[in-house]
């Protein structure tokens, strides 16, 4: 059995393994390879005493363990115990890679702000449940919002004057993190709904800069110098781009959404979002422009062109198809909607 791990940023891990058969299969042989440094070589033998012997049911923390107790002393450069043990599980079958799937892909119709986080809810719950293959959709936003995170207050967050005065509705999200200023020309939301054998092993903050590779790879294609800064922020040396959040299900999925301004208008932003002001004068910053550099102004792409590059870079990473919300899935959300993105019980959860 054959299985491969890419750490993002980092180096190829891959694990060929055989398992003994009976009531309580093992390990029986692990050899692991890769792309990857480490001093003494000779510590790579160690690594698959390590894992030799161990229950084929062994999670990734343990098996971790047992690599990293086994290489003490070791430099390892490029990859981790972790990394390992991922590779050791996708071999096995428990873990599985990019490659494991074919994406749906959706480039979605103008939602109101409640009806998207409901769509996000739904569609994740529908990956879980097996009824959906793992999803990449693009949002289109019907009208200018802020999405607080989902343990944000309120009072804090939104300056509900300045939010009257811009049209601004205010929804929250499942996911936490922060609040982002929505205007729909601006701004660039994309959600990924994936099974949680996609991220098997990885850290919260482990899996962001996963899941959020494909786009770093899309934007140095359209010449965006971009890198991923933990814990969920996409960043150029000009500026931030973009924020991410995610949740994870336990039914067996998980929401990674992402919110990129395309463009801004900071005077707007700024006249809604109370926090976003202290936030400036933590960084010793008076302009929000200087904080967030646009993709409009990085590359003078239309932002249809923006998003068909992006669809396009995803396509030529991993295997898509076409998709879209099916009519069962948008009356879902529409209930969802009523019994809870819409109610005040859930806008004010944190009053």
């Amino acid at each position: 059995m054959h299985g491969e791990y890419k750490v993002p940023g980092g180096k190829l891990v891959v694990a060929d393994v055989e398992v003994s058969e009976g009531d309580s299969p093992r390990l029986t042989s692990v050899v692991v390879s890769g792309d990857f440094f480490m001093e003494p070589a000779e510590a790579i033998l160690e690594i698959n005493a390590a894992l030799a012997g161990l229950p084929v049911s062994t999670a990734v923390g343990p098996m971790a363990e047992a690599v990293a107790h086994a290489t003490a002393g070791a430099t390892m450069v490029g990859f981790s115990p972790e990394a390992v043990a991922i590779a050791v599980r996708r071999a096995l079958g428990h873990a599985t890679s990019w490659h494991d799937h074919t994406f749906q892909v959706i480039h979605d119709a103008p939602r109101a702000p409640h009806m998207q986080m409901a769509l996000d809810e739904i569609l994740s719950q529908e990956v879980a449940a097996g009824r959906r293959g793992p999803t990449l959709r693009v949002w289109e936003w019907e009208r200018n919002a802020v999405v607080i995170g989902s343990f944000q207050s309120f009072r804090n967050e939104i300056d509900v004057e300045g939010a009257a005065r811009h049209d601004v509705t205010v929804t929250r999200r499942v996911s936490g993190g922060g609040a982002m200023f929505i205007q729909p020309g601006n701004t660039i939301t994309y959600s990924l709904s994936v099974p949680a054998s996609l991220v098997e092993g990885l850290s919260f903050e482990q899996s962001y800069a996963f899941l959020d590779d494909w786009v770093l790879g899309a934007l140095r294609e359209l010449g965006i110098d971009a890198t991923y800064v933990p814990l969920n922020d996409i960043a150029s040396p000009a500026g931030k781009i973009a924020g991410a959040a995610q949740k994870r299900y336990a039914a067996g999925a998980v929401l990674h959404h992402v919110t990129m301004a395309y463009d801004i208008d900071a005077d707007a932003m700024l006249d809604v979002l109370r926090i976003g002001r202290e936030k400036l004068s933590d960084k010793g910053t008076k302009s929000a422009n200087k904080r967030v550099d646009p993709l409009r102004s990085q590359t003078g792409m239309p932002r249809d062109e923006v998003i068909e590059a992006f669809l396009a870079h995803f396509a030529s990473r991993y295997a898509t198809v076409a998709g879209e919300v099916t009519a069962d899935e948008v009356a879902q959300a529409e209930g969802m909607v009523e019994r809870k993105f819409g109610t005040q019980e859930w806008i004010r959860l944190v009053p």
